[in-house]
């Protein structure tokens, strides 16, 4: 069996069991994305007790949502879009409480509304990511979802570190361009260029 294949069944494994409410997975998928999740939400906000509360919320919504996964979908993807979604809220919170922007009229935005936003987003990356080649889109779940560095990804595929690198500025160049079809999904090509 491919590596990639290996991946992903793994994946699935995980998301199957985190659904009956298995603790081992959820600490699995913890170990597995504690980092990646952290270092994104630190790259977005800056700040390490801001990245800290993100991490802390994405795990709570995992175990929450933990029924609603669907299984056949990047776990990894799921979790970036989350973050990303956190990241920018706690962002936008603080701007909304600074003076300045107090003065300013602004829409709440609902619970429901995030909620249609994310599951809008997390099928965009996932319809983004089912036009690449396996591999291409290994490498991008490693560098870009799991936060590994071109020689981590490059020691992983068995394959050279500038491979990782033409497969990543490939898979970019794929996401670019289906995002320019779809204009909703400008958010996901902003967080990649971003992170």
């Amino acid at each position: 069996m491919h590596a990639n294949d290996c991946h992903n069944e793994k994946q699935k494994l995980l998301a199957h069991r985190l659904a009956t409410g298995d603790i081992a997975a959820f600490d699995e998928i913890y170990r597995l994305y504690f980092h990646p999740i952290y270092n994104n939400a630190l790259k977005i906000t800056r700040d390490t007790a801001t990245a800290e509360d993100v991490l802390q919320e994405v795990f709570i919504t995992l175990w929450e949502k933990r029924a609603a996964i669907d299984p056949g979908k990047s776990l990894a993807g799921w979790l970036f879009v989350l973050c990303y979604n956190r990241s920018i809220n706690i962002l936008r919170r603080r701007l909304r409480e600074s003076l300045l922007y107090r003065q300013l009229p602004q829409p709440e935005e609902g619970l429901a509304e995030e909620e249609i936003k994310f599951g809008v987003q997390w099928n965009i990356l996932e319809s983004a990511l089912s036009r690449l080649s396996p591999q291409r889109r290994r490498v991008f779940e490693l560098c870009k979802l799991q936060g590994k560095t071109y020689e981590e990804a490059a020691m992983e595929l068995h394959i050279s570190k500038y491979t990782v690198k033409e497969y990543l500025s490939a898979a970019l160049v794929t996401i670019r361009e289906y995002s320019r079809r779809h204009p909703e999904s400008t958010a996901l090509v902003v967080m990649f260029f971003i992170l």
